[in-house]
């Protein structure tokens, strides 16, 4: 075996695992909340962007000045400021140009940066960029000592711990950032509007946010899009700094003739990439989800433009878009987590007031170190331009000193009692400085630059001074980026209402089209379409024939009496077409194989129903009671062993009339029927082994009439003689009743049901 090596005991350090893990978890969770993820709000930035800014400022990437290689800036930064990939760099760098992403670009970009569509940037070798007036506005007077420096992670640069920031970056350009156990997003804003916030918080401390929430309309997508949220909800997220905004799509009808028309998309939700938003419409299109829509292309060129096919033209195009904007992107939310770093670099969630005061304040700083600045160097100036006007008042002495004295400069500041920067300035003087005219500039110079002095030192003495160039200073920026200029214009509206109900029910979005429900004998039912069919041109199967032929819509629902007691509800829409014989109904409900249809009538939430059993018993029901959620009905009328539901009739009217089998009419007052939801109902017709026949509901100023053999009507006139009260045995029926104990049908919607009986 070859020679054993001790480790070096004197680098070893014992130290629990936990503890280890946990500080080194925690160093890693503190630098990605404030070196990756949170951006500060005084600036906006996060330390990326901030590098970038900073590095095309010293490539002197101004706005005025000519465009560089991306790939040069992405060098600089990689190189000396932030050691990361230069992909991640670069990506970053594009997002500041991408006027779909970000509302007020700070970055200039030249070539392909990428589309709404999400196709990526060209390569950072074939793409410029330069600085745009926003960035010019975060970056201006960082070098005149109104923002800290430190050294790079190598410690041969310096770079900006913060920028000045004259530009509201923060919430104008919005953020978004996941770090470790928090995370942040904050959608862009109208500059305009955060200007005129700001000066209220200027003008006024003690304002509350529903003060800055009239100036502040909410988001301001670079997208466009019209905001649904609620005043309400939106108040409650500023306030509080979390909440989420409904973003919807910007749309219109566009008329193309002939009475046809389809929509026109023109501005999506912000962050939405357009071909999957296609492609989402185009899923649910094939998944038979968006039954209203045919098709769906782009016609977007630089400009949005997507457009949506109607399924027919009596499709109501609200109902439309409210289908599409259910189940796509076409309607998103925006959250708000204004979680960002404050001055001293802790993170915390601010409300509105919160993030635009230290902007202010940062603002406030930024003016009193600029202040300061500009002070130091007047007054080194100053004590310059004194040195040189002694110079002037004995210019003779001062050249006799410099031409023959061994050490003119210690002799200079004995004799005329000078500093050392003014004696240095002094001996570097040229001769041809000497002149009379220049002094003569030296001494307005002189005088310019004292008055400069004191209105400096106002301004460093004096709060109500600072905040007044402040707010002069904000308000030029909200006069740049007004609502007349091209950039400044709001793009995202507002709506207080959805225009369409987004909660809709599918059955909502189904075409409105005339169809005849047709149920044969058999049990067999299908959807013709329109209400002209002649019934007599229908074929059926073999021993079959129509038994009930509704008029209808697509969008309505169709109830079904049947012999059980049930109510069962069909949706009109899911009935097969009208070729073939169609399907069995029993495939649309749970019906029993020993209960067969009495009735199938449209429904009408408002009309009364009377229903009745074999055994006599009966009561009136409110239809809009008798919908069936399930395949499996609805039990309204309870039955006893062996009794089967006999009718369903509408209860129009004031009078009841009731024939047995035994011949016995009786009429008694309608109302003497209860009116139930469900259950056994009360006895129509009483003596001893009655049973009801029919039943039927007229008004008294109309009469009561029947039908012979040949189909002709028959008004009793004399009814009254056989009124009574409810569950009597009545009287014999008058000469002529009918064999078939019926009474005229009342309603024609009833009247296949009538028939049946018959």
């Amino acid at each position: 075996m070859g020679e054993q090596f001790e480790p070096d005991s004197g680098h070893i350090i014992e130290e629990n695992f936990d503890e280890a893990l946990s500080k080194r978890y925690l160093a890693y969770a503190l630098a990605t909340i404030t070196q990756r993820a949170l951006p500060d709000a005084r600036d906006g930035l996060k330390p990326v962007h901030r590098r970038l800014l900073h590095a095309m400022r010293e490539l002197k990437l101004n706005p005025e000045s000519a465009y560089k290689k991306s790939a040069r800036v992405v060098g600089d930064v990689i190189g000396k400021y932030h050691p990361h990939g230069d992909q991640s760099v670069y990506d970053a760098l594009v997002r500041l140009s991408q006027d779909f992403a970000a509302r007020y670009p700070l970055v200039e970009g030249q070539g392909n940066f990428g589309n709404i569509d999400g196709d990526n940037a060209a390569a950072m070798r074939y793409t410029e960029a330069r600085l745009t007036h926003a960035a010019d506005l975060i970056l201006k007077d960082y070098d005149l000592g109104t923002v800290d420096f430190e050294e790079t992670y190598d410690g041969s640069e310096r770079e900006p711990v913060v920028l000045p920031g004259a530009f509201p970056n923060l919430l104008a350009n919005g953020s978004n950032g996941i770090a470790v156990g928090m995370a942040t997003s904050i959608p862009p804003h109208n500059a305009a509007e955060l200007c005129q916030a700001a000066r209220k918080i200027i003008a006024r401390p003690d304002a509350e946010v529903r003060d800055l929430l009239k100036f502040v309309k909410g988001p301001d997508f670079p997208t466009g899009g019209i905001c649904v949220e609620s005043q309400e909800s939106m108040q409650e997220a500023y306030e509080t700094g979390r909440g989420g905004f409904r973003v919807r799509a910007r749309w219109e009808l566009e008329d193309i003739g002939r009475g046809m028309w389809r929509i026109v998309i023109t501005e999506i939700p912000f962050q939405v990439q357009k071909s999957k938003l296609v492609e989402r419409i185009a899923l649910m299109m094939d998944a038979k989800r968006l039954p209203l829509l045919d098709d769906v292309h782009d016609e977007s060129t630089e400009d949005v433009r997507l457009v949506l096919e109607p399924k027919s033209k009596l499709v109501d195009p609200e109902m439309l878009m409210a289908s599409v904007f259910k189940l796509t992107d076409l309607e998103t939310r925006v959250s708000l987590n204004l979680n960002v770093l404050d001055p001293t670099g802790t993170p915390r969630v601010m409300n509105l007031k919160d993030a635009l005061k230290i902007w202010v304040d940062h603002r406030r700083e930024v003016v009193v170190r600029r202040t300061k600045t500009r002070l130091a160097k007047v007054e080194d100036r100053l004590e310059v331009l004194a040195g040189y006007l002694i110079v002037y008042a004995d210019l003779d002495e001062v050249i006799r000193i410099i031409r023959f004295e061994d050490k003119p400069k210690q002799t200079l500041m004995e004799t005329f009692n000078l500093t050392e920067r003014q004696t240095e300035a002094i001996l570097n003087m040229r001769l041809r400085s000497l002149r009379k005219l220049e002094e003569l500039e030296i001494r307005q110079e002189d005088e310019k630059l004292r008055a400069e002095r004191q209105s400096l030192t106002d301004l460093i003495g004096s709060d109500e001074l600072q905040w007044k160039l402040v707010d002069s200073e904000i308000a030029e920026v909200q006069k740049f980026y007004g609502p007349k200029s091209k950039i400044g214009a709001r793009r995202t509206t507002f709506s207080d209402a959805p225009l369409v109900v987004a909660d809709a029910s599918p059955e909502a979005f189904i075409v409105r089209e005339p169809i005849t429900a047709v149920l044969s004998e058999m049990g067999w039912v299908r959807a013709l379409k329109g209400h002209g069919t002649d019934e007599s041109t229908l074929k059926f199967k073999e021993g079959d024939t129509s038994a009930f032929s509704v008029k209808c819509e697509t969008t309505d629902k169709l109830i079904m009496f049947a012999s059980d007691g049930k109510f069962y509800t069909l949706d009109a829409h899911k009935l097969p077409g009208g070729r073939g014989h169609g399907e069995p109904v029993r495939l649309h409900v749970d019906l029993p194989d020993d209960a067969v249809p009495l009735v199938l009538v449209k429904h009408d939430p408002e009309r009364k129903l009377l229903v009745a059993s074999g055994a006599g018993t009966g009561f009136c029901v409110m239809e809009k009671d008798v919908m069936a959620a399930k395949k499996g009905g609805k039990q309204i009328l309870n039955l006893i062993d062996g009794d089967e539901a006999m009718l369903c009739i509408p209860a129009i009217g004031d009078r009841c009339a009731v024939i047995g089998k035994n011949k016995k009419l009786l009429v008694f007052a309608l109302d003497d029927i209860p009116v139930m939801t469900r259950g056994k109902g009360v006895k129509l017709l009483g003596g001893k082994g009655a049973q009801v026949a029919h039943v039927t509901v007229f008004a008294a100023e109309d009469g009561l009439s029947w039908l012979d053999g040949a189909g002709r009507r028959h008004q009793m006139e004399d009814w009254e003689m056989w009124s009574a009260k409810r569950a009597q045995a009545g009287k014999m029926a008058p000469r002529g009743f009918p064999r078939s104990l019926m009474f005229a049908p009342r309603g024609t919607e009833f009247l296949a049901s009538q028939a049946k009986t018959d």
